[in-house]
């Protein structure tokens, strides 16, 4: 019999769980349908970069980065490359501390490698004292780490949000904020106001934010920093490398660099 009185081995009683985990190897461009949990969620990649929808906004979450999703918060994922995905599933009441929306964290060594044991694990039980113990190290990791500044928030008002949606629809073209207020119903003034009031950034900076993003996940799919640039609008490609380490606080060619293998990789393979 085992510390905890039960054989080794044997399935741990649904009641005692306290933490699940989930390890998955996703194909480019797949795509996991909008859905929600009864659990909170840490969702991590070892490799690729995932795109996480809300309705509040949209989170691009590259390796060394994890996106926290709490219970019933409705989501879809998006991937973008090979994706291995390491997903850790946290009991409702479990972790009292932990952020109350979703976000995205940066993954520390620390904390990376207590996802990759609780992977390991399967899962962790109240009755046993080290998944206690590692549970309550993994929650408190989450709920101090820093955030990342990987969100496109979506403004609410129709009038705004339609400008955010021309804008977008094609990130390679450069348009003036006039010619985007077009049609919205709203003055450029106006649009500025409301950006600033439902973003927290003035429309210039917002638009800087979005491109960023998204030459990340092209980058994530193999594209060249020049490719990338462009694609974002970007003629210049020290133009396009000063704007991403102003919006990400590196440079394109340094963004993918110095991130660790996954060990659970290697034995797989």
């Amino acid at each position: 019999m085992s510390q905890n009185g039960q054989r080794p081995g044997a399935p741990i009683p649904e009641r005692s769980i306290a933490v699940r985990s989930l390890g998955l190897r996703l194909p480019p461009n797949h795509h996991i349908e909008r859905h929600a949990h009864d659990w909170h969620q840490l969702v991590y990649a070892t490799e690729g970069v995932m795109t996480v929808d809300t309705r509040a906004g949209s989170w691009v979450v590259p390796p060394h980065r994890a996106v926290w999703i709490p219970a019933g918060a409705a989501h879809s994922i998006r991937m973008t490359g090979v994706v291995r995905m390491r997903t850790v599933y946290f009991r409702p009441g479990l972790a009292h501390r932990v952020p109350p929306a979703c976000c995205v964290i940066h993954v520390s060594p620390l904390l990376r490698e207590l996802i990759l044991e609780t992977l390991r694990l399967g899962m962790l039980a109240d009755d046993v004292p080290e998944h206690v113990r590692l549970a309550g190290v993994l929650a408190d990791q989450i709920a101090h780490t820093r955030e990342a500044p990987l969100r496109i928030t979506r403004p609410t008002d129709a009038r705004a949000r339609l400008v955010a949606e021309t804008a977008q629809a094609d990130l390679s073209v450069t348009a003036s904020i006039a010619q985007l207020a077009r049609g919205s119903g709203a003055s450029v003034r106006t649009v500025e106001r409301l950006f600033v009031l439902e973003t927290g950034m003035t429309f210039g900076r917002w638009l800087q934010h979005v491109k960023a993003l998204h030459a990340l996940e092209r980058l994530a799919a193999g594209e060249s920093v020049t490719a990338a640039g462009l694609a974002v609008g970007y003629d210049s490609t020290s133009a396009f490398i000063a704007m991403f380490k102003r919006v990400l606080g590196t440079t394109p060619g340094n963004y993918f660099r110095q991130i660790p293998a996954d060990p659970s990789r290697r034995r797989a393979e």
